[in-house]
């Protein structure tokens, strides 16, 4: 027999651990009988506490040759997010490390803390070419360990320094922390951030993405930015069929009042493992209207849970895309967003001198 489904994790998104798909092995869970015995002697079973590795990279800038994807470097100084999103197109990742994409993903986290070190580095090497990163764009800079480990502002630190540009989203109000040196960047144009929202259904929110800032919280740390100087943006990702579609218009009006001037948005990607996980936790949350989100998504997706291909894969395709660019252009310009949009300079960089040397002519 199969066992039942285990019970939820409290504040956390993922409801299963799937195997990543690298293992050799596949393992299925059955009753054996001992699950009814652990039920009558009424053992809590103790929550799934998050730990942090240590990870001591030897390189941090990753290059990216996408050509649907509007940046060319970005780092992560963190694997893993604690903000545990069900929907999370990161997820997969984590089964490079041997762990499963989805408990695993948001509870057992790795900290790259030699980042700014290596940033510095990188950046005095003599082949340097100078093009905005795009920072935490994998698994989100701000999520809570940022608070102890501090990576994220290191990093801003040394940008700052040399005069780098860089472009951030989150779904964090931390940022505000780093008001400081953010509004220095945003004087010299060498910074964008934007803020990832999803829904502004509170119910649904708590549910899907259970450890990131509310909605409310991240449109008032949007606006603390804006009221700073610092160019902010909004990002309606993931649009979920049935689910988060609703929100478009609402998500985008209320940015623009919050100091966005910038709007993007994103429809639901399900790579490898992600699409087991967030399937059980749609069938968990919403059994009803689990059938046709999924009928819908594959619409989408030209009949598949998902498609990889270059240019379509964070649109998609069909009625029901068309449907969404539409209304989002229109509200776009209802609202004006993305008008007279600039790019950060790339033009006042300097390099490190890690030697200490002067300049010959200086």
């Amino acid at each position: 027999m199969t066992r039942p489904p285990p019970p939820l994790e409290k504040g956390r998104g993922a409801t299963i651990t799937p195997q990543n798909r690298f293992e050799h092995h596949k393992r299925e869970a059955v009753d054996d009988g001992w699950n009814e015995i652990a039920e009558e002697n009424d053992d809590e079973p103790a929550p799934l506490k998050t730990t942090v590795t240590i990870q001591l990279s030897r390189s941090i800038i990753t290059r990216n040759k996408s050509p649907d994807i509007p940046f060319e470097q970005s780092m992560n100084p963190y694997q893993g997010c604690e903000h545990g999103c069900v929907y999370c197109y990161a997820r997969p990742s984590h089964a490079y490390l041997d762990l499963s994409p989805g408990l695993d993903f948001e509870s057992k986290l790795f900290a790259k803390p030699n980042a700014a070190e290596l940033l510095r580095k990188e950046l005095a090497k003599p082949g340097y070419v100078c093009t905005p990163i795009a920072l935490g764009r994998n698994t989100d800079c701000y999520q809570p360990i940022e608070r102890d480990y501090k990576i994220t502002r290191s990093i801003l630190e040394v940008l700052n320094e040399f005069n780098h540009p860089v472009g951030m989203v989150t779904k964090s109000a931390l940022v505000e922390r780093d008001i400081d040196i953010l509004s220095e960047l945003a004087k010299k144009n060498l910074v964008r951030v934007y803020f990832s929202v999803t829904t502004l259904d509170k119910t649904l929110a708590r549910k899907m993405e259970p450890r990131a800032s509310t909605s409310a919280r991240r449109l008032e740390a949007m606006k603390a930015l804006s009221d700073a100087g610092i160019p902010t943006g909004v990002m309606v990702a993931p649009i979920i069929p049935q689910l988060t579609d609703k929100d478009l218009e609402a998500i985008l009006e209320a940015a623009y009042a919050a100091g966005a001037r910038s709007a993007s948005y994103v429809m639901l990607r399900l790579p490898h493992e992600l699409k087991e996980a967030f399937k059980d936790w749609l069938h968990q949350h919403y059994p009803l209207r689990a059938e046709h989100v999924m009928s819908l998504i594959k619409q989408l997706r030209g009949g598949k849970e998902y498609d990889a291909a270059w240019g379509t894969r964070m649109r998609g395709t069909g009625e029901f895309a068309d449907f969404i660019e539409q209304r989002f252009r229109k509200a776009c310009a209802r609202y004006g967003l993305n008008q007279n949009r600039k790019s950060v300079d790339v033009t006042q960089f300097r390099k490190p001198n890690l030697a200490g040397q002067m300049d010959l002519f200086s």
